[in-house]
């Protein structure tokens, strides 16, 4: 059976005592849950902070991104040895805002999923088409392209540490939903493509 994950994305929001006010909040809110993997990705500046009010609980740390280099002269970064140091057990990699907004490519998030896997991280790899591609009946393609250039090389014991999030990009800040068909039917696409590279 597979297991529920619900992850809430903070994006670029929230300051550290915001964060702190909305982590304190969830916390009480989902004390009793039990069979549901709860993970919050507050930002890099909130993590500490977030990781010492979920200690012991029910809810996990994940970070938003992650460089694949263990350290160097990359400014603006962030390692996996820095997140996993800080509590993370997640990172989440291929978002299709960083895909947008920073040119992120296939090539790109393998190498940062190898990297979290490396740390012993579990990587929630993104994938997903946009509106276009929807329309011009390329989802599957876009899907297919996303999945399988994004964790070429990864092992079958690696796959199941990781995590694949169907990201309709069409439906995000749109105003238009993805209906819980059109998001089955991509899972259970996603599920097929995964069934032959692994079993």
């Amino acid at each position: 059976m597979r297991k529920i994950i619900i992850a809430g994305n903070w994006k670029m929001n929230k300051t550290v005592a915001e964060s702190i006010d909305l982590a304190n909040s969830i916390k009480r809110s989902v004390a009793d849950v039990k069979e549901i993997e709860i993970l919050l990705c507050p930002p890099f500046t909130s993590l500490s902070d977030v990781k010492d009010i979920v200690l012991e609980t029910n809810i996990k740390l994940g970070a938003q991104n992650a460089h694949w280099e263990k350290e160097g002269a990359f400014t603006g970064e962030i390692s996996c040895p820095m997140l996993k140091h800080v509590g993370c057990e997640y990172v989440i990699v291929g978002h299709s805002e960083r895909r947008q907004y920073f040119g992120e490519t296939n090539q790109v998030v393998n190498k940062k999923a190898k990297a979290v896997l490396a740390e012993g991280l579990k990587p929630i790899v993104c994938v997903g088409e946009k509106l276009e591609e929807r329309k011009s009946g390329k989802a599957f393609d876009v899907i297919r392209d996303h999945v399988e250039n994004s964790l070429k090389g990864i092992s079958r014991e690696d796959m199941l540490k990781t995590v694949i999030a169907y990201e309709p990009v069409w439906a995000i800040g749109t105003g238009v939903n993805a209906t819980k068909e059109e998001a089955q039917e991509a899972h259970k696409y996603i599920r097929g493509l995964l069934t032959r590279m692994y079993d």
